[in-house]
């Protein structure tokens, strides 16, 4: 006879062989059900589904989501994934069918197949550069830096008692990280930090190498959501990762370091780069880390990791629960999704409904158009940009020109020596006529390379181990052509000295090596260079609008510091990520939103500081509405390639922390308006407890802080609300700039406010000129502001044409 085990046994490896996991979304949680009827009543949706015994329906559950968010992932072959869809027990509701299970079973909202989905998973300088930004004239600048980002600190109290939960991965070039966090890193310190919140309900999990003793009253919690992955891979190499909150990648620590590091001083990376004092945004903020990415089986730690909407809407589901004010996701989908198939756009919608603050990544996939990502209008969705700092390393070639080099890589080579260009050294039949060049694995020949400096083209791999390809060879060092002829490069510490050129100034260099019968060069060793002009650009790689998946709502939101940032880092991963680098750094140089998202959730951490009463829509509001289209020369931002960037760039602008804790006016909105938004755009409903009324208004009509119109026919009228959020009584007089092609108008154009919580609405009519000749999806930029003298509260407006 077989016994129950070997049963449940022999049904885990047919589920393993046949099956894939599902999500299945049912909504939330409203009764007062226990953990253990929650999990029995998703048993009882995989018993209908399996049309089985509970023992393979509980042996084929993965999560049971039971704190806030209703539904479940599971083992399902697609025809039970189908039987799951609300129109199936809409049937067993209406017909009243004789069921195995002794529940009533809620419709579902969604059943989505889960996916390796590759997810796009501070600082000496970058907080300073924000203020930079704040100064309205160049005498006052140092002063009012200062003046500004203490009066702001001290207001928020460093962001005092606000918890923020991190749960992030990164991208850069497609290059994804693992989540996590190195709590010995001295950023990491409790030192000056009172007693936990008493409204913090989360945990401190056991795992390797990291014990509950580890948490302390700075990271407060940590959590690791392994179940998915290992659904999908099998178990995790504990070679290759942590089987705990412990980070073994370096860009968790990273991020959270962003958001609340503690203040110390004398912190740089190799050889004295970005020298100064680090910091967080919110040095006083407590730290709660969900770690939810991990590494692809048999891949090194550089070329990327996943995660799986199955165990990140696990976390959202004990972050909620556990008491955090601030989500910051350094996460991106490799592609768009439907809210109702978007574990992150999941997550985010329960997490506004309470009042969190979600500050999502907007991808570093850019910058072609419709490439941003997280577009869910309750996130606030963040770009990167530069700041005022580079690491000049310039080359000096043998026939006297210097062309100009940027690195963050120690060395010193105080010399001539031989250059060559990679694709006139390489081993007979390593490279194709695309590859040749780019300095690949086992490409560039000994006999031609060693003790010379090799110029090596981008592309077709990290730029990392292009450098570590020209050492195996035993090249002295190497000049990386950039990817884009812009004014921006990230930064990396190579394995040997290297420095990188602009994409055009490579041309140069290649005609030396070609025209010269024994071409030389120098890299002069690299400084520290402050003050860099212009800044802010944004930088290539961030993700553009339009919006691909509802353009009637403009993303990104705003853009913040992400090139080159200097954080804290695993100690358990060397700067370049490569298993054969074997450095220890304590901080690290950086580049991606990966970076520009903790900037603006440690903002939205001193905010709720200082408003813990505002609304997650009134926080980013305050954001979006305060920031800077300007750089320090107080000229329009510009992108990589120094033309005039737009909306589709950074949103309403560069962010500026001390401005929007006073913005004068908030464009507010509550869950309904985001459930009505969800009506507008055919959707799937997210809260099966909402009926969408029977007269839908345009997306354009969701009270946001910016204002997209697509495909517009003729004349449109969209209407706003604003809440006054001044203690005075106020005046607020609009003012617009039309985009090219169209004319706007405000009604009323004079806004007057008596007390604090007032709200006022009004009117924007938006027309397409006759005779503009304009091309459908041809979009145009403008804004528009209120302002009582003092505030500006500025919207940027986009439209084209149907």
């Amino acid at each position: 006879m077989v016994s129950a085990k070997s049963r449940e046994h022999a049904y885990h490896y047919a589920v393993l062989i046949n099956n894939q996991v599902y999500i299945v979304y049912i909504g939330e949680h409203s009764s007062g059900k226990t953990s253990r009827e929650i999990e029995d009543d998703h048993h009882s949706y995989l018993q209908f589904a399996k049309n089985s015994s509970k023992l393979e329906a509980k042996g084929s559950l993965v999560y049971s989501y039971k704190n806030i968010i209703n539904g479940f992932s599971a083992w399902l072959t697609p025809d039970e994934a189908a039987k799951l869809s609300d129109e199936s027990l809409s049937l067993i509701a209406l017909f009243g069918l004789i069921l195995v299970v002794q529940t009533e079973m809620e419709d579902v909202v969604s059943v989505f197949k889960s996916q390796p989905r590759r997810y796009s998973l501070q600082t000496t300088r970058s907080w300073d550069f924000v203020n930079f930004l704040e100064s309205e004239s160049e005498q006052h600048l140092n002063d009012m830096k200062e003046e500004e980002e203490e009066l702001l600190l001290q207001k928020a109290k460093g962001g005092k008692d606000v918890i923020v939960g991190v749960l992030d991965s990164g991208n850069l070039n497609s290059k994804l990280y693992i989540h996590g966090v190195w709590p010995e890193s001295q950023s990491f310190t409790d030192e000056r930090l009172g007693p936990i919140p008493p409204s913090w309900k989360g945990t401190c999990q056991h795992g390797d190498d990291f014990e509950p003793f580890h948490c302390n009253r700075k990271i407060i919690g940590a959590r690791y959501y392994l179940k998915g992955y290992e659904a999908y891979y099998g178990p995790l190499n504990n070679t290759e990762d942590y089987r705990s909150p412990r980070d073994k990648d370096g860009h968790g620590t990273h991020t959270a370091s962003t958001i609340g590091g503690q203040r110390v001083s004398g912190v740089s990376l190799m050889g004295g780069f970005a020298n100064g004092t680090a910091t967080g945004g919110a040095p006083m903020a407590r730290l709660a880390i969900y770690k939810v990415c991990w590494p692809i089986p048999g891949k090194p730690k550089v070329a990327g990791n996943t995660c799986f909407d199955e165990d990140m809407i696990a976390a959202f589901d004990d972050a909620i629960a556990n008491g955090v004010d601030v989500l910051s996701i350094s996460i991106l989908p490799s592609s768009l999704a439907p809210y109702e198939k978007d574990g992150i756009a999941i997550g985010a919608l329960h997490a506004v409904k309470r009042n969190i603050v979600v500050v999502c990544s907007a991808g570093n996939t850019g910058p072609g158009p419709s490439t941003v990502g997280n577009v869910a209008p309750w996130i606030l969705t963040v770009g990167a940009s530069s700041i005022d700092r580079v690491f000049s390393s310039p080359v000096l070639l043998g026939n006297g020109k210097k062309i100009e080099g940027q690195t963050v890589t120690p060395f010193k080579l105080e010399k001539m020596y031989p250059l060559v260009y990679a694709g006139h050294s390489e081993i007979t039949g390593t490279s194709t006529k695309d590859t040749t060049g780019r300095c690949l694995h086992g490409t560039l020949s000994p006999a031609l390379v060693h003790g010379k400096i090799v110029v090596c083209l981008s592309g077709y791999s990290f730029n990392v181990e292009k450098g570590l390809e020209v050492k195996n060879a035993g090249g002295i060092g190497f000049i990386l052509q950039n990817p884009v002829n812009g004014i921006g490069i990230s930064m990396d510490a190579h394995v040997l000295p290297g420095t990188a050129v602009f994409s055009n100034d490579s041309v140069t260099i290649l005609d030396y090596i070609r025209s010269s019968d024994s071409p030389t060069a120098m890299l002069i060793p690299p400084e520290t260079v402050l003050s860099s002009r212009p800044a802010p650009f944004m930088a290539a790689f961030s993700s553009m609008g339009p919006n691909g998946l509802q353009p009637n709502i403009l993303k990104p939101d705003i853009t913040a510091p992400g090139l080159n940032i200097l954080a804290a880092w695993s100690e358990a991963s060397s700067p370049t990520k490569l298993p054969e680098d074997d450095r220890v750094v304590k901080y690290n140089i950086d580049s991606g939103t990966s970076m520009s998202c903790p900037h603006v959730a440690a903002a939205a951490a001193l905010i709720k500081a200082i408003h813990p009463d505002w609304s997650s829509a009134a926080i980013r509001s305050a954001l979006m509405t305060t920031a800077s289209t300007n750089n320090t020369i107080y000229e329009p931002i510009t992108d990589a390639m120094g033309n005039p960037a737009t909306p589709f760039h950074y949103g309403s602008g560069h962010f500026q922390p001390a401005k929007a804790i006073d913005p004068g006016l908030v464009y507010d909105a509550t869950y309904n308006d985001y459930l009505l938004f969800l009506c507008i755009t055919g959707t799937s409903k997210l809260d099966p407890a909402f009926n969408c009324p029977d007269q839908i208004p345009s997306p354009s009509n969701l009270n946001y802080p910016s204002l997209a119109i697509a495909e517009l026919q003729g004349t449109m009228t969209v209407n706003r609300t604003v809440t006054h959020v001044g203690s005075t009584r106020s005046v607020y007089t609009s003012t617009f700039m039309p985009p090219a092609g169209y004319s706007i108008e405000i009604s009323p154009v004079v806004l007057e406010f008596s007390y604090m919580g007032e709200k006022k609405s009004f009117t924007i009519t938006v027309k397409l000129e006759s005779g503009t000749g304009r091309v459908r999806n041809e979009y145009s930029f403008g804004w528009y502001m209120w302002s009582d003298g003092i505030h500006r509260v500025r919207s940027p407006l986009v439209v084209s044409s149907a």
